[in-house]
């Protein structure tokens, strides 16, 4: 298996797996900054890349500690970071509801994209963004106007790439004829395998590579969720409600087996599955431990026969939920 992919035939190298930065923010359980900064540099010196953050995560403060993790070390790293989501009480957004009970407040206006730029930028302690992500499209505003100041930013030389995240096949067809998109990222597992029917299609039509995030389903793919904590916010997760997280969990029970009988954890199982989707899928795992980075990583050198790539979706192909967002 490929230690490393392109975004598009034509786009950039990165690693075949990206790091979530925002396993280190708090959102999954506290955690220490000099952890987190070192775990950042372990990524890097075990060949992962591509880190992913966002300027909502943390309310800008993940860019901060990606930015003293990688300040004497910024061309090991590919930064991908995302704007869109409001986090600053003095600004407006439009508000979207979510499968979690909440909303989330959006902006994709030009002037707010523009903004959104500089302050990543000055938090990155960079002088560019390699990938820049829509994080959810505005619905009060058409997506051509979003990207379109978005691609200003590329012939500024502030942003190398373009991402969207989070958006519809059609939506992707839209951006995609202001300027060139070269990764969308969108939520793809054994436990959520909607993208395979619209989305996907159009990506593979279009060049632009699938980044997949919560390739372990929020950690039902790992059978490490037991119970629920304050501090986990898996706890607004509705698959991980009290009444519906052990009829999850059951349903991947064959999955764990039969990662047991290749000598392999379920994590690699359900990471070496999707990279074998396609040359032009790049999970992007969370995870706040080194022992668990590792393990991420090492699921590149796993090789799945077709039979048994066959076999693992006979024992996780049933009637799927539907489409829930993210940050």
């Amino acid at each position: 298996m490929d230690q490393y992919r392109k975004l598009g035939s034509a786009g950039p190298l990165v690693s075949a797996i990206a790091y979530g930065a925002m396993g280190v923010e708090g959102d999954y359980g506290l955690t220490d900054e000099n952890n987190a900064i070192a775990l950042i540099n372990d990524a890097l010196n075990a060949g992962c890349s591509f880190i992913d953050t966002a300027d909502a995560y943390g309310n800008g403060h993940n860019e901060q500690l990606l930015n003293r993790a990688i300040v004497h070390r910024r061309r090991k790293a590919f930064i991908a970071t995302k704007f869109g989501v409001v986090f600053d009480s003095n600004e407006m957004g439009t508000q979207i509801p979510t499968e979690w009970g909440i909303s989330l407040s959006i902006n994709g206006k030009p002037k707010y994209a523009k903004a959104c730029l500089e302050n990543s930028l000055e938090r990155l302690g960079t002088d560019h963004i390699d990938l820049w992500y829509l994080h959810y499209p505005d619905p009060s505003i058409p997506i051509e106007e979003t990207v379109g100041a978005m691609s200003q930013a590329v012939e500024q030389g502030k942003v190398r790439f373009l991402g969207l995240c989070n958006v519809s096949s059609e939506q992707v067809r839209r951006a995609h004829k202001v300027h060139r998109i070269s990764a969308v990222q969108n939520q793809y597992s054994l436990w959520r395998r909607e993208a395979e029917k619209n989305l996907l299609p159009v990506l593979r039509e279009l060049d632009i590579a699938l980044v997949a995030w919560s390739p372990l389903g929020g950690g039902l793919l790992t059978s490490s969720i037991e119970k629920l904590s304050p501090d986990n916010s898996e706890i607004i997760d509705p698959r991980c409600r009290a009444e519906k997280l052990m009829p999850s969990q059951k349903r991947f029970t064959p999955l764990l087996r039969l990662a047991d009988k290749l000598k392999i954890t379920a994590p690699q199982l359900a990471i070496a599955w999707l990279l074998h989707q396609g040359h032009d899928i790049i999970p992007v795992p969370v995870t706040r431990t080194n022992e668990h980075l590792m393990e991420n990583v090492k699921a590149t050198e796993i090789l799945l026969k077709p039979d048994m790539v066959k076999k693992i979706d006979e024992l996780t192909l049933r009637e799927l939920p539907q489409g829930q967002m993210k940050l």
